[in-house]
């Protein structure tokens, strides 16, 4: 036992002497003491951003080639491509950053404006993790969105450098361009031209000044009154079509649905008779007409990319579905659903009609 003992002590004591010699090594020698590592060759999937304005927009897929982490980042040399200075993507304005977690659950929008708060950024940033933001202020009023003609012109263009550094050196990644879209206020917006902002031409028809494209609703067994035929709502036939649209006299935050016949008249929600109104949105203080169900929602919708119950898969857009049922042959219940997978990134009072343009849907029992 006292044998071991002494074996242990002099393992312990050897471990010491070789620590001394080292540090008085590194004295002696002057070593360098051990650096963090950075590699020449960290790059992006893409160095072409182009967001849409109006809207957060998170880019950038970085590829950090095992260098040593934390990596810190900053924009640089921001110029056009004829030298000149970029300065408008630098202006500081107000904007929404979440001070707590959202997660779907609050009852009220003082519960969800109490887990936010503006503050003043720049409009386009670099995260500590290598991607880039573009905040929502920045609109086409302050950064001049890429051209109607569709020609982008090198001169025109912004170009700016990013330089990654951590103990171990520093790298330039050079030449990002930043080429931003016009905004468009909400989503699905096939019904806007991107580069105009006006309606969209019809694509299977595109000189005819006279027709346009059009959101497009899913259906489900929605059964057509007069032709008794499932409509549809596609490139060629377009039975049921969805304008999202601003309105004028709510309160700054409303939400509201309507349905509209052929003849443009509304009909009454309470057709839709298996509607789930209470869960449809994240809205709140409902009221409900015989012209349209009307919500107090916070914007933009969906407030977060977070899976909740009032969004698509993966939390991109928010979801609603209505649904009515009647009686079919035999007596049995048949149920007919249509909806909508959207976002809107403005605030402000919005309505989403669903218009059904060629024939009503069938309410009545077989």
């Amino acid at each position: 036992m006292t044998s071991n003992r002494k074996i242990r002590r002099n393992i312990g004591l050897s471990i010491l002497v070789a620590g001394s010699i080292l540090q008085g090594c590194e004295k002696m020698f002057n070593l360098p003491e051990e650096k963090e590592y950075i590699s020449e060759n960290i790059n992006y999937g893409s160095k072409i951003l182009e967001p849409i304005l109006g809207r957060t927009n998170l880019m950038g897929q970085f590829n950090a080639d095992a260098s040593t982490m934390p990596l810190t980042f900053e924009i640089v040399n921001a110029r056009y491509g004829d030298g000149r200075p970029v300065t408008d993507l630098f202006q500081v304005r107000p904007t929404y950053v979440w001070t707590a977690a959202y997660d779907g659950l609050e009852t009220s929008l003082e519960e969800i404006e109490a887990k936010r708060k503006l503050e003043d950024r720049p409009l386009f940033e670099v995260r500590e993790s290598g991607q880039f933001i573009l905040w929502a202020s920045a609109n086409s009023e302050l950064i001049e969105p890429r051209p109607e003609d569709t020609t982008i012109l090198v001169q025109e263009t912004r170009f700016f450098d990013l330089k990654v550094t951590n103990t171990g050196g520093t790298v330039y990644i050079p030449d990002f361009q930043f080429i931003p879209w016009l905004e468009r206020p909400y989503s699905p917006s096939n019904d806007i031209d991107p580069y105009s902002g006006d309606v969209a031409r019809d694509p299977t028809d595109p000189e005819n000044p006279n027709k346009r494209d059009y959101i497009r609703p899913r259906l489900d067994n929605v059964i057509g009154e007069k032709s008794n035929r499932p409509l549809q709502s596609n490139n060629q036939i377009k039975d049921v079509v969805v304008y999202i649209r601003p309105f004028e006299g709510g309160n700054g935050h409303n939400l509201r649905f309507k349905f509209m016949d052929p003849d443009d008249n509304f009909i009454d929600p309470d057709a839709f008779n298996e509607t789930k109104w209470g869960t449809l949105v994240h809205g709140f203080n409902i009221e409900k007409t015989t012209e349209y169900v009307q919500y107090d929602v916070a914007y933009p919708i969906p407030l977060v990319n977070l899976q909740t119950p009032y969004t698509s898969s993966g939390g991109t857009n928010a979801s609603v579905s209505f649904q009515y049922s009647r009686k079919g042959f035999g007596g049995e219940l048949t149920y007919a659903t249509f909806g909508l997978d959207f976002s809107i990134f403005r605030p402000g009072d919005w309505e989403i009609v669903f218009h059904f343009r060629n024939e009503l849907p069938k309410f009545e029992d077989e």
